[in-house]
C-alpha cells in the first residue's frame, strides 16, 4: 500500500488548495510567471496577441483563452489574477480584479496616474480581510533589501537625512509613431489600445523582445510613465523598503523641456516626508537619464552604479545597488562605536520567493511584502512627482485627500482621461 505525506494531501500543495488563476498577459513579464504558477491550477489565459495567447496556451492547454480581459474575469472559477498586461490597463486589470474578490498579482507600476494609483490602493484597503496582492518589484526578492533595512532602521549611518535614488536608462523618443500600415490579424490592437487615447498602429510599438517589449511603449503618457514608473518602481523600492514611508507633503521636479507626447529622459523629483517614530523629516528624490545626486564624498563615484541609492545620516552614509551595499563612517567622529549589530536571530529572513510568497499569502495570512498598499504610496509619490514636472513648480500635497492644495492647474493631471467604455473601477 503506497502512503502519502500528509502534507502533500491536506498541505498547500493539496488539490485542494490549489488557487485557480488567471493569467493576463502570456508573452514577456508573463512568461516569467510560468514556473511559479504553473504548480497551481491556470484555468484562464488572456492576451490580445493571439500568438502570444497560443504560446501561453502550449504550456497550460487546459486553460479557456480570451482575447478581452474583461471577459476573462467574469470567468467563474477563478479566483486569483496575474496581471501581465501593457502598463496603461494594469490599474483596471487590477480595480477589476480586486472588486471580484480575486487575489492579484499586478505587474508595476500599478497605475500611471495618482488617481489610478489611490483607486487601487482604496480597493485592496477594503479587501485586505479576504484577498493578498503583490506588486510585481521582483527585486525585493534580493536580500540585500533587507540587509539595507537594517543598517538604516538600526543606526549604522546615525540620524537619517535624505534619501536619493537614480537610474541611468536613457531612451529618447521624438513623439508618438506615425501611422504604419494595418494591425496583423493575430493582434486586437483596439484592445490593446483600451483605455487610453486612440493612436494609429505601427509595428514600432510592439518590435521589442520578450521582457523588454515595454521600453518600446512606455515613454509615451498615453501608455506609459517613463522611467518613474519602469526602473523607477524598483530602485525607489530600495529606499521605501527602509524609510517606512507613506505620502508626501510635497513634490517638486526639473528636467527636459515637457513635450506633451513624451515622458522626459532626464529628470529630477524631491518630495519631503514627515517623521516617524523611527526617524525625522526627510527628503527622499529620485534622479534618471543622466541626471545624479552630488556624492557625499569625493573618493565615491555614484555614476559607476547603473541603478542605485544613496541614504545620508547625521554620521555616515549607506550606497547600495540592488545586491549589495557599502557603509562609510562620515568623519573622524564617526567610528560606529554608537552602532551595534542585530543578533543573527534578529536578522530578517529571506524571502521564499517574490511569487511565491504571494501564493502562499493567497493560501495564509495575506501578509505580503509588496501589496498594493506599501507599493501604491511608492508609486502614488513617484506620479505625484511627474505632476509637479509638468506643472513646473512645487506643490503641496495632502495624502489623505488625495489633492494639490496650492496649485490648481496641478489638479487635473493626478488623473487621465479615459474612452468610453473603460471604467476604471468596473
Amino acid at each position: 500500500m503506497l502512503i502519502l505525506p500528509h502534507t502533500r494531501l491536506f498541505g498547500a500543495d493539496a488539490p485542494s488548495n490549489k488557487l485557480n488563476i488567471a493569467l493576463i498577459g502570456t508573452w514577456g513579464r508573463g512568461e516569467a510567471h510560468f514556473g511559479a504558477i504553473g504548480r497551481e491550477n491556470v484555468v484562464a489565459l488572456c492576451d490580445v496577441n493571439e500568438e502570444h495567447l497560443a504560446f501561453g496556451a502550449k504550456r497550460f492547454p487546459q486553460a479557456k483563452t480570451y482575447v478581452d480581459w474583461r471577459q476573462c474575469l467574469d470567468q467563474k472559477d477563478i479566483n486569483a489574477v496575474v496581471c501581465c498586461t501593457a502598463d496603461h490597463t494594469h490599474a483596471f486589470v487590477g480595480n477589476w480584479a480586486l472588486n471580484r474578490g480575486h487575489h492579484l498579482y499586478l505587474e508595476k507600476p500599478m497605475g500611471n496616474s495618482v488617481e489610478e494609483a489611490r483607486v487601487v490602493r482604496a480597493n485592496y484597503l477594503k479587501n485586505k480581510h479576504k484577498v493578498a496582492t503583490q506588486v510585481g518589484t521582483q527585486r525585493h526578492e534580493f536580500e540585500n533589501f533587507n540587509r539595507v533595512r537594517e543598517l538604516v532602521l538600526d543606526g549604522a549611518i546615525g540620524e537619517l537625512e535624505s534619501v536619493c535614488t537614480w537610474g541611468n536608462r536613457q531612451i529618447p523618443r521624438p513623439g508618438y509613431l506615425p501611422a504604419e500600415g494595418e494591425p496583423p490579424k493575430h493582434l486586437h490592437y483596439d484592445l490593446w489600445i483600451g483605455p487610453s487615447p486612440f493612436h494609429p498602429y505601427n509595428p514600432g510599438y510592439f518590435s521589442g523582445g520578450p521582457g523588454m517589449n515595454c521600453l518600446q511603449w512606455n515613454m509615451y503618457w498615453d501608455f506609459g510613465s517613463g522611467q518613474v514608473g519602469d526602473m523607477g518602481s524598483h530602485t525607489m523600492d530600495i529606499a521605501w523598503n527602509a524609510i517606512d514611508a507613506a505620502l508626501p507633503t510635497s513634490a517638486e521636479a526639473k528636467g527636459d523641456p515637457f513635450h506633451p507626447e513624451v515622458t522626459p529622459v532626464r529628470l529630477e523629483m524631491h518630495f519631503d516626508f514627515p517623521a516617524n517614530q523611527a526617524r525625522p523629516p526627510i527628503r527622499v528624490s529620485w534622479y534618471q537619464g543622466g541626471a545624479m545626486p552630488e556624492s557625499p564624498n569625493r573618493c565615491i563615484d555614484l555614476t559607476k552604479i547603473d541603478h542605485g541609492a544613496l541614504f545620508e545620516g547625521s554620521k555616515g552614509f549607506l550606497v547600495s545597488d540592488f545586491t549589495s551595499r557599502v557603509l562609510y563612517p562620515g568623519g573622524d567622529k564617526a567610528d560606529l562605536t554608537y552602532y551595534k549589530p542585530r543578533a543573527k536571530e534578529a536578522v530578517l529572513p529571506k524571502m521564499r520567493g517574490f511569487q511565491q510568497e504571494w501564493i502562499d499569502a493567497c493560501k495564509g495570512n495575506l501578509k505580503t511584502s509588496c501589496d498594493c498598499e506599501y507599493s501604491g504610496n511608492m508609486i502614488e509619490t513617484m506620479l505625484l512627482g511627474l505632476v509637479a514636472y509638468r506643472v513646473g513648480k512645487k506643490i503641496a500635497y495632502d495624502g489623505a485627500a488625495g489633492r494639490v492644495t496650492d496649485h490648481p492647474d496641478a489638479e487635473a493631471l493626478l488623473r487621465r482621461t479615459y474612452r468610453p467604455g473603460w471604467p476604471l473601477n468596473g
